[in-house]
């Protein structure tokens, strides 16, 4: 084990947890009680933290700034191109045409469950804030024409993303920890899938029948207008036009995954399906090809077009900024040693092999607010106890630590803004969908897979 998590507590660990717990709960009453904008909250609480343990000046500019920089490089762009692919989906009547083609297939109570299975297609290969800007036009359209509450339609397309995009390779975290800890890939997604069904089902659904009739919200008016079509019932562009558009980058990212598992990294063709499968070129065309079939094609001016893209923008950034200054805080606390800290409280524990590597990846990712730092993290902490373990126990860990890495997502995490913004929702709101969904996905992942590691 490394020297790091031999080394002994000291008083600047309980000063960092102490201190982090603090920064917490000044972001949450500096929003929610003295109404100060989240980005502006975030920003002061990273200060904070950062001041208090004694990181140098210079060195909490630049962890926050690096922090803002890395998260707005690579899901603000994201955000951003999804937000316009959204528009022309929505203006096109595209969104719309999908719609109609679901009802005819479902009505009622089956349409949140058609909606998760949807979202567990669509987020199979795509990051989460791929997948959320994708479905959340159909969200707005199907809430809409159907006449359910938006948490009814919305709550279970959550679910099956965000289950996905923790338990099921290719994803970025499942991934890790399968390279880190030798765990079989194979294995691992097979017993994922499985450990993903009862999750998404709970946390979707059910917890959305549940919580809907008791937080009624109206859909937010300014992106309510952005994803509304004002075509013509007549003029909408065919199903077939409009799932291509939807599932072109989806093929994409799957492609490169593909490539990454089954071609030579030296030919052509690699080189061709990585760099299409990236998540930002991958959005980009289907942008493109959204410009030519949802738009030129079907009679739209070249004016028109560009006042749809331009218009799709505004709505989204005071998220955009919000994010960034999550990412900030995110980067301090890992400045100031967060990681090393919690690693210390793991090695010196005697519980379960799976239960401690939950409760370290739940601890990793309440600090940190990435769940790709606590994946990696845990792991790394992990691996030495791990060894001598069978194909399937090595694929069980690796999930019990995707589980931990998504408990309770709160202020310093990306997608508990985008949720909170997209919804049009209040603080208290936003826990009460994001932050409970993910912690269902999180404990019925732990109490399957510990149930299966009893078993096999």
């Amino acid at each position: 084990m490394n020297s790091v998590a031999q080394a002994a507590w000291t008083a600047y660990d309980s000063q960092l947890v102490l201190y982090c717990i603090v920064a917490l709960l000044a972001i949450v009453v500096l929003i929610s009680v003295l109404r100060i904008a989240p980005f502006l909250a975030i920003l002061l609480g990273a200060f904070g933290v950062g001041l208090a343990v004694g990181l140098p000046l210079d060195k909490l500019g630049h962890s926050f700034s690096q922090g803002a920089g890395g998260i707005l490089g690579d899901a603000g762009l994201i955000i951003a191109l999804g937000a316009m692919l959204g528009a022309l989906l929505a203006e096109s009547g595209g969104a719309d045409r999908i719609v109609n083609s679901l009802l005819n297939k479902a009505h009622g109570a089956a349409l949140p469950w058609v909606m998760a299975g949807v979202a567990m297609i669509v987020g199979l290969p795509l990051f989460f804030e791929v997948g959320l800007v994708m479905v959340v036009p159909i969200i707005f359209v199907m809430a809409r024409r159907s006449g359910l509450p938006i948490l009814a339609v919305g709550i279970p397309a959550l679910a099956g993303m965000t289950t996905l995009h923790a338990l099921v390779p290719p994803h970025p975290g499942p991934l890790i920890a399968i390279s880190v800890l030798h765990a079989d890939l194979g294995m691992t997604m097979a017993l994922g899938l499985l450990t993903a069904i009862p999750a998404v089902i709970l946390a979707g659904p059910v917890y959305a029948r549940w919580l809907a009739p008791r937080m009624p919200i109206a859909e937010p008016e300014e992106l309510g207008q952005l994803f509304t079509s004002t075509r013509d019932a007549n003029r909408l562009p065919s199903f077939a036009v409009s799932i291509f558009i939807i599932l072109l980058p989806v093929a994409l990212m799957l492609g490169r995954t593909v490539a990454r598992i089954a071609l030579a990294k030296e030919g052509l063709p690699y080189a061709v399906l990585d760099f299409l499968g990236e998540p930002i070129v991958a959005l980009s065309v289907a942008v493109l090809a959204a410009i030519a079939l949802l738009g030129w094609a079907q009679g739209t001016s070249r004016d028109a077009v560009g006042k749809t893209l331009r218009r799709a923008l505004p709505p989204i950034a005071g998220l955009l900024l919000t994010i960034g200054a999550g990412g900030g805080l995110k980067q301090v606390l890992l400045a100031a040693g967060m990681s090393d800290t919690i690693s210390k409280i793991a090695t010196q524990s005697h519980m379960p092999l799976l239960l401690l590597a939950w409760i370290v990846a739940v601890a990793l990712r309440q600090a940190t607010g990435s769940a790709t730092v606590a994946t990696t993290t845990t792991a790394g902490i992990i691996a030495p106890l791990a060894m001598g373990l069978s194909t399937t126990h090595g694929a069980l860990l690796a999930l019990s630590i995707g589980a931990g890495s998504v408990f309770f997502c709160h202020v310093n995490d990306a997608g508990f803004w985008m949720v909170k913004e997209y919804f049009g929702l209040s603080l208290k709101q936003t826990f009460a969908v994001w932050s409970a969904l993910q912690t269902i996905v999180s404990v019925v992942g732990l109490v399957v897979t510990f149930g299966l590691w009893q078993l096999l």
